[in-house]
């Protein structure tokens, strides 16, 4: 469903000056994380940190996201979008700064867990804001444009985050961002119209406590199997996770009828196939920087610049798939991308300790056609799906799907740490051992593709 487009976005200068301040943040986002993940042998070093804690500092930013994703969607909804959109931005801000005066890797995880907190909001309002402007003016190609700030900021994170990382150190690779979200704060600010309140509504929160609770309690507890608290960890998060859905049947004001999504075809599918493509995706960039560190013996840079051939792809293809989902069907680009994706798996799972980097350099630009070709027309398919009242819990829910499955992802990697190098830090006698587990997790992660095809092409037609 499309509403009227709001009169304050009627003026074309508007619109694009709106694009631009929302495009701005959802680049910054995936540029902290791209580049941290470049960070991570110095940070274990400087920190002296193991192996599965170092696992942990992509996984916490995941956790904050995760937790907190349907709250700030609701909240945004009843509030406004703008307001919750720069809170997001504020406590970016200030979580980086804090690690001036960090000297340990538990202080450094708790900065991770702030960043994903306001990634959480910055995302869950981003979308929404723009399908909204752009309902009735190309929303397609709006949010391939959005996928491609997404995108640039996974290009631009790598090279960046090695350069810091060699020429001054790990701290810059959190600081150098802070003047990008000053800009984008004043971006927003200025040309951003709040949306209106909804003084009916109210925030359930003992639903919101509920999901952050579950959500919190799986997803560690997944990270920490396979010991016993581990397992009655993720079996407590299962268990709460019922009871909210048995909560939100029954509030008066729920977080998301959950009843209704399953039966809107199209929004559901859409929000699974983007879980199983994130749940491929968010690993990779962890998995290759220490393929390409450790075992190829590359400087941080040097990963850097090889990563990001990847999201340069999505980057270029981005604006083109959203620009033909607005006119052919959605599933078609979707569906072809996510079998690309998991070709480029295969090719992944065929490396050794001797490949050069042409093998690397064919796998991330057959990948990154791949995820360019899903992303654009997949948000697309779902958003055009939800009426523009519920259009931050929408993008939540698009969002919370992503996140989920970067959750599992990387739930699943922390996992094999455990079990196949245990809490020791990397040494080159451990180098075979990391193969193996290179190439078994590149395995799981084409299989997350093809998943993610399958539930593509079988939402149907859109039009």
């Amino acid at each position: 469903m499309t509403a009227s487009q709001p009169s304050a976005y009627e003026s074309a200068s508007v619109r694009w000056l709106t694009l631009i301040s929302i495009c701005v943040a959802t680049f910054l986002m995936p540029l902290n994380m791209s580049s941290v993940n470049v960070a991570l042998p110095a940070i274990a070093a400087d920190l002296s940190a193991d192996a599965v804690l170092v696992s942990w500092i992509p996984t916490m930013n995941l956790l904050g996201a995760i937790a907190l994703q349907l709250p700030a969607g609701r909240i945004a909804d009843m509030i406004g979008r703008k307001r919750v959109f720069l809170s997001g931005l504020l406590l970016f801000t200030l979580s980086s700064l804090a690690v001036i005066i960090i000297d340990s890797i538990g202080w450094l995880l708790l900065v991770r867990l702030l960043q994903g907190i306001s990634g959480a909001m910055i995302f869950g309002t981003g979308m929404a804001i723009v399908s909204q402007v752009f309902a009735n003016h190309g929303r397609g190609m709006a949010l391939g444009l959005t996928s491609t700030s997404v995108y640039l900021g996974l290009t631009c994170g790598p090279p960046i985050g090695g350069w810091l990382t060699e020429w001054w150190d790990w701290h810059a690779v959190f600081l150098a961002p802070l003047p990008l979200a000053i800009i984008c704060a004043l971006l927003v600010w200025r040309h951003v119209h709040e949306t209106e309140r909804q003084a009916d509504e109210r925030l359930d929160w003992i639903g919101s406590l509920l999901f952050i609770a579950a959500s919190s309690l799986f997803f560690v507890g997944l990270a920490e199997l396979p010991t016993i608290n581990g397992g009655l960890l993720a079996l407590c998060g299962l268990l709460l996770l019922a009871g909210f859905v048995y909560q939100q049947e029954h509030s008066p004001h729920p977080l998301i009828r959950l009843r209704r999504m399953v039966q809107n075809k199209i929004f559901f599918r859409s929000i699974q196939a983007c879980f199983f493509m994130y749940a491929a995706n968010y690993p990779l960039q962890f998995l290759l920087s220490l393929y390409l560190q450790y075992i190829r013996g590359l400087s941080p840079a040097e990963a850097g610049q090889l990563m990001l051939l990847q999201a340069m792809m999505m980057a270029l293809l981005a604006p083109f798939a959203g620009r033909l989902s607005d006119h052919f069907e959605p599933r078609i680009p979707a569906t072809l991308g996510c079998l690309m994706f998991a070709a480029g798996f295969l090719i992944l799972a065929m490396l050794d300790q001797d490949s050069g980097n042409m093998h690397v350099i064919i796998a991330l630009l057959v990948m990154g056609t791949g995820f360019g070709l899903f992303s654009s027309p997949n948000n697309n398919s779902a958003l055009s799906a939800v009426p523009t009242e519920k259009l931050s819990i929408g993008s939540s829910l698009l969002n919370i799907s992503r996140t989920l499955g970067n959750m599992l992802g990387m739930a699943v990697v922390v996992f094999l740490f455990n079990i196949m190098l245990g809490n020791e830090r990397i040494t080159p006698e451990q180098y075979p051992a990391l193969m193996n587990l290179l190439k078994l997790a590149f395995v799981l992660c084409c299989g997350y593709a093809l998943m993610a095809g399958w539930r593509s092409w079988s939402r149907g037609k859109v039009r």
